[in-house]
């Protein structure tokens, strides 16, 4: 199902249920996909990549709230922000494991002929592409420090 059907729907069964937590997430991402949507030069719809995209943002925003409000000790504000995130981690794509990841760095590295540090933007624009949307951007950039610098 379209991600933005998939999105309305679950609004409904949210409403149906009463869960207020859950609809407000899912009104934060339809808002986003509407903004998405409407901006200038927009296509008429949005497509599932780019509401990934979306998603992907969103999710980082709220567990990067959650780290910040934990560190500041405020469990309440934490707890609010890692329950959106997992609202949000639903409708995303299961993140690939560390081993999956060194892999396809290391034969992405093999591939462009990189060996050293002094290749590391070389690395990451070429990472990044096969990469997008499967991966945590820190744990690839881990990852490629890590075979270019000789781990």
């Amino acid at each position: 199902m379209e991600l933005q059907a998939r999105i309305d729907a679950d609004i409904k069964a949210a409403m149906l249920a009463r869960e207020k937590d859950k609809l407000n997430v899912l009104r934060a991402i339809k808002s986003a996909l509407l903004l998405e949507l409407t901006k200038e030069g927009g296509a008429h719809a949005v497509s599932d990549e780019v509401g990934m995209k979306i998603l992907q943002k969103l999710h980082k925003q709220r567990t990067e709230a959650a780290t910040i409000y934990h560190q500041q000790g405020r469990a309440d504000l934490a707890a609010e922000d890692d329950a959106q995130a997992k609202i949000i981690e639903a409708y995303l794509p299961a993140p690939m494991a560390d081993a999956e990841v060194k892999a396809v760095v290391k034969g992405t590295l093999a591939a462009i002929g990189a060996v050293s540090m002094a290749d590391m933007g070389r690395a990451m624009k070429a990472v990044n592409e096969k990469l997008a949307g499967k991966a945590d951007g820190s744990s690839v950039a881990a990852a490629v420090k890590a075979l270019l610098s000789g781990g």
